[in-house]
């Protein structure tokens, strides 16, 4: 299983989103997993700051030439930003999909971070998809 699968320090979902915490923040993408299924990203629609997300609600969603999906919030929150070169550059999700997150969380519920996969196990589940 190649490493771009996973990185350390981030929690997924079975549905293939991943969060990462800096500091009291929450950033919050898609996997490498889920761009590469979904094939060329073209339009990415998110939330306006300050909207109330709760984990597992809808947070927006992702078209791509295949595809149009939900994106799902792993932990609840409230939006303080969102990742505004995304409106320009969908495609930046194919091209680095850990590094390029979509939405920042504030006021976040850390607790809920142990109903998250880790990268372990992410890896795991992510080897029997294949």
């Amino acid at each position: 299983m190649a490493d771009t699968q996973a990185k350390d320090g981030y929690y997924y979902t079975e549905k293939h989103e991943w969060v990462k915490i800096e500091g009291d923040v929450a950033l919050i993408g898609i996997t490498d997993f889920a761009q590469n299924a979904l094939g060329d990203i073209v339009f990415i629609d998110l939330p306006k700051p300050g909207k109330q997300i709760k984990a597992k609600d809808s947070l927006g969603t992702i078209e791509s030439v295949k595809a149009a999906e939900d994106l799902y919030s792993p932990i609840s929150g409230e939006v303080v930003e969102t990742n505004a070169t995304l409106g320009s550059n969908p495609a930046a999700v194919n091209a680095e999909p850990f590094d390029t997150w979509m939405v920042k969380l504030k006021n976040i519920q850390t607790s809920e971070l142990g109903s998250l996969l880790t990268s372990a196990q992410y890896k795991e589940y992510v080897s029997k998809l294949d």
